[in-house]
């Protein structure tokens, strides 16, 4: 079961994708991940890529984000992600997006959305193909002090050029990798 750590919406229970697929944040990462985050989330804009069931998003607004962006091209995802926040009637504050992460990328540029705080949790094998914080960088999404988060397996190598790596947390077999 997934369940929000703090906040607002503490204990709440989330709903799961029926699909092994997806792989919700294991809760000792979001925990750590959140533990760095902290200081930066009471109103910030915050996207969600790769959303999945939305539990980091979720975890973001509970914490007090002004406005959450949740982006998934999965419908069994949107699906789950639309009842988790329906749940805990947060509707006002959550923008839901069915569609491929670039492409949604570009769809926000073009409506001038800029992000404080942007994770990402792609399917492993999508880095191996594509690099997710390139249309970033590109079409400017980031706000000049923002940050970005990428869950990665550990063994996955991972090199960009598009942002300065600061910080890279391991537990298990799960890296995240601050950029900003």
């Amino acid at each position: 079961m997934i369940r929000v750590i703090r906040g607002q919406y503490k204990g709440a229970a989330l709903k799961r994708v029926a699909d092994l697929a997806v792989r919700p944040m294991p809760q000792k990462l979001k925990e750590s991940l959140f533990q760095v985050l902290e200081p930066r989330i009471a109103g910030s804009n915050f996207l969600d890529g790769f959303a999945g069931t939305g539990s980091v998003g979720i975890e973001a607004l509970s914490r007090g984000a002004a406005l959450v962006v949740f982006i998934d091209e999965f419908y069994p995802s949107i699906k789950v992600l639309r009842q988790n926040v329906a749940k805990l009637e947060a509707e006002d504050k959550a923008l839901i997006i069915h569609q491929e992460f670039n492409r949604a990328v570009i769809r926000l540029a073009k409506d001038q959305a800029a992000f404080d705080l942007i994770v990402l949790d792609p399917p492993y094998r999508l880095l191996d193909e594509r690099n997710p914080l390139r249309v970033i960088r590109k079409r400017g999404i980031l706000k000049p002090k923002g940050l970005i988060v990428l869950r990665r397996h550990r063994k996955t190598k991972f090199e960009v050029d598009d942002f300065e790596r600061t910080r890279v947390l391991t537990l298990g077999d799960d890296s995240l990798d601050f950029f900003k």
